[in-house]
């Protein structure tokens, strides 16, 4: 087609520019689902970041107090409630829970901890520690009192330990010095002054109290009428009854014992004098004393494992099967070779 003449005041033509769009649709990695996931994992960071903050600035208290705070509460059919046995049980949904939680009184949608301690075992740690220090309070207030009322050289006669029981006072004999008459269960002055003392230091604390009598290992002659067991639990009552005496009440006293020659003081050696002693254990709080063994101290412990070793439980059997042959010097005459299972020694009594 031929080309139209332009006339003389008449513009150049413009070209015609046909612009052709093609729409498609967000796919693959040049849409905008990355976005997305890139804001998941930007808040899934924050969130960490934010709990090792927390870790790191929180005490384990406040630990425990935040993972019950969050801890989902179990609600429970109340078929036992008045009313209908559907799944509110006749209640309504603000009505307070009728079955105990780990954390505290809610309503039937969340648990409210009672305080920011978290568990309910915080109670009875704290009462522990508070009874330490009382115990060392009376610990201190007993070595003046006996500085003052001239018992200081009985100081080497008292052991203070701490116990699952609670704190235990040793009175030990000594090679030089007796508490008890031999083989009575009478007091000597002396002693019966201490025990005086003790008992005004424990007066401060109203805990349980526990008296338990200790003898050495050995035996009493044959065809007497006293043994070990018996010495040791006439001991503890006669200690009881001064304490008794000096303003202890008898609602205090838990028990009264005597274990014989079953735990010495001298593990190594069940003859030694030390072994012949009066412990008195002012108790814990109740509340504040564990049942769990790993609030046993060391030296329970090893006692109760030394106490219940087969080999030396073997051995010491055997020693006293075979006393009369190499454990006694020559010329000594037994009076009944034979009776291992019986409590019987050389023709004299020991001293106890």
């Amino acid at each position: 087609m031929a080309e139209k003449k332009r006339g003389a005041n008449e513009p150049e033509p413009r070209p015609i520019i046909v612009k052709k769009i093609i729409v498609d649709g967000h796919g693959g990695h040049h849409g905008g689902a990355w976005k997305v996931a890139y804001a998941d994992f930007v808040t899934a960071m924050m969130a960490f970041f934010l709990l090792m903050w927390l870790l790191g600035a929180t005490t384990e208290k406040q630990r425990k107090g935040l993972a019950d705070y969050f801890t989902p509460t179990l609600v429970e059919l109340k078929m036992a409630s008045a009313g209908s046995t559907g799944l509110m049980g006749g209640d309504s949904m603000m009505s307070k829970e009728n079955y105990p939680t780990t954390g505290g009184q809610g309503n039937l949608a969340i648990t409210i901890p009672r305080d920011a301690t978290g568990t309910k075992d915080q109670g009875g740690k704290a009462m522990r520690a508070a009874d330490r220090q009382k115990f060392e309070a009376i610990k201190k207030s007993l070595e003046n009192r006996m500085a003052k009322k001239g018992l200081a050289k009985l100081r080497k006669n008292i052991r203070f330990t701490e116990t699952r029981e609670g704190l235990r006072i040793d009175l030990i004999d000594e090679a030089d010095f007796a508490m008890f008459k031999s083989g009575t269960d009478q007091l000597v002055p002396q002693a019966r002054a201490l025990i005086a003392e003790v008992s005004q230091a424990l007066q401060t604390m109203p805990n349980p109290l526990i008296v338990r009598g200790h003898t050495d290992g050995l035996p009493y002659a044959a065809g007497r009428t006293m043994n070990n067991w018996m010495l040791s639990s006439a001991r503890a009552e006669s200690t009881r009854q001064v304490l008794s005496q000096s303003g202890i009440p008898n609602a205090r006293f838990a028990r009264i014992e005597g274990v014989a020659d079953r735990e010495p003081f001298i593990k190594t050696d069940v003859y030694d004098p030390r072994n012949r002693r009066m412990s008195i254990i002012l108790g814990w709080t109740r509340g504040g004393a564990g049942s769990d063994d790993s609030e046993m101290d060391a030296e329970t412990r090893a006692a109760i494992k030394e106490r219940d070793d087969p080999v030396r439980v073997a051995r010491e059997e055997t020693r006293k099967l075979d006393m009369g042959g190499t454990g006694l010097p020559s010329g000594v005459q037994l009076i009944n070779p034979t009776a291992g299972s019986k409590e019987g020694k050389v023709g004299k009594t020991s001293k106890h």
